[in-house]
């Protein structure tokens, strides 16, 4: 079985190892990431989002399927053009890929089908309406772009803005450069994300995971693609009661039944990004592919054969995906001034038999072949245990063996950090 994956980041590096595990994988990525090119029988230089090129390397190898790792190429449709071509593929069309690429849409198709979850909302084109509608509302606000952002692109008020007057500012700013914005209330709570496999009818849920978006410790600083990530050994979060986990998951559930009554049918795989408020869990965002960091919480866990899943979502008869009993930690190692000013084309020294004598797991993302940084974050170690405590530790014991112009959270997935989001959600209910 030969299998195509597409992207070379820290996700990818973890879908590229459970792929490996049952396939001969070839790959197509803009840099040549060290881990994935151990993995690969074979590696094609290309911009994930040239289809074009993707679809030549596909056709040249005569892979079997395909799997999209990043949002870019899906908002290209590269799943539209490479099933045309008679490569089957994992990920959701052009049209479904929508639920991340265009918020409005998202949004608008909660609206419309009643999903449970949802929260208020208006898109604007007009500066004028949209300083009247902030006044008339009167609460906090978030403004969003509607297109992909990296996740750096949303703010809200409280945090990146001062009040609704500097978020009319932003808003202004949006709708003169996309010619539109999309306006939310804003909703307090704990966020957390929630990943299923879906072949378009049946949901298959995940370990629930959760993100440290900040750049420092604390939960301070810029906004990044995530610095870390955390998942328990029994699957659930220390904050999410059994009835919450339920309600997220049919916000999920009623989301892929209404993508099929839209004509815009799901399939793969269906990232939630959810606010656990006073009331239920609210959907912040989709995404339509993978976490990252979360992908390196769940996939060193799965039990069940990856490549299996795929043909599952494909063929329309996903049956089951089984994961281990075990806690993970993601600790991201990010190049000293990411995300704003990242330092560039330094090497790292990395020992990785050290790192795996401390029973850690090294993913790499961006950095090149000769250990270069590029920009973004270079690399992840995982801890994988029985216990949250045993994998934070594994993981804080990793990384010490990473050294160079580097930072990363050591707060991530600790004791403490997780004591105060259960203090957050004790509050916003009144416990």
């Amino acid at each position: 079985m030969r299998v195509l994956l597409v992207g070379a980041g820290g996700r990818e590096s973890a879908i590229a190892e459970a792929l490996s595990k049952d396939a001969e994988l070839y790959v197509v990525a803009k840099h040549k990431n060290p881990g994935i090119m151990r993995l690969a029988k074979d590696y094609g230089l290309a911009k994930e989002t040239d289809v074009q090129k993707v679809l030549d390397f596909a056709l040249k190898w005569g892979v079997d399927l395909a799997f999209i790792g990043p949002e870019a190429p899906l908002e290209k449709g590269i799943v539209n053009v490479l099933e045309e071509n008679g490569t089957p593929t994992v990920g959701p069309t052009k049209e479904a890929a929508q639920l991340e690429t265009n918020k409005a849409f998202a949004r608008q198709l909660m609206e419309k089908y009643k999903i449970p979850g949802r929260k208020l909302f208006r898109v604007f084109d007009d500066i004028e309406e949209m300083k009247a509608w902030i006044d008339e509302f009167g609460k906090p606000v978030v403004v969003k772009p509607l297109g992909l952002t990296g996740g750096k692109g949303v703010k809200v008020v409280g945090y990146q803005l001062k009040d609704n007057e500097e978020a009319k500012g932003y808003a202004k700013a949006l709708i003169e450069k996309d010619g539109k914005v999309l306006i939310e209330e804003r909703t307090d709570g704990v966020e957390f994300t929630f990943q299923v496999f879906t072949d378009g009818k049946k949901v298959i849920p995940m370990p629930l995971a959760q993100d440290y978006p900040h750049a420092y410790e604390g939960d301070v600083g810029p906004i990044t693609g995530g610095m870390g990530s955390y998942s328990c050994e029994n699957h659930l979060l220390p904050f999410i009661p059994k009835d919450d986990y339920e309600k997220a998951l049919e916000t999920l559930k009623a989301t892929i039944d209404a993508m099929r009554k839209n004509g815009t049918p799901y399939k793969g795989i269906l990232y939630g990004q959810f606010m656990l408020a006073n009331d239920e869990p609210k959907i912040i965002e989709f995404n339509a592919r993978f976490g990252d960091p979360e992908a390196m919480n769940v996939l060193p866990i799965l039990k069940t054969s990856l490549v299996e899943i795929g043909e599952g979502i494909i063929d329309g008869n996903l049956k089951k995906a089984e994961f281990e009993q075990k806690a993970t930690v993601v600790k991201y190692v990010a190049p000293k001034g990411y995300p704003t000013n990242p330092i560039k084309g330094v090497k790292l020294q990395i020992n990785e038999d050290k790192i795996r004598e401390e029973g850690a797991k090294v993913y790499y993302a961006s950095i090149d072949e000769n250990f270069t940084m590029l920009g973004s974050r270079a690399l992840a170690i995982v801890g994988v245990a029985d216990s949250l405590e045993e994998a934070e530790k594994i993981a804080s014991h990793g990384i010490k063996h990473v050294n160079g112009d580097i930072f990363y959270r050591r707060d991530v997935g600790t004791k403490e950090s997780i004591a105060k989001r259960i203090e957050i959600m004790k509050t916003i209910r009144g416990e």
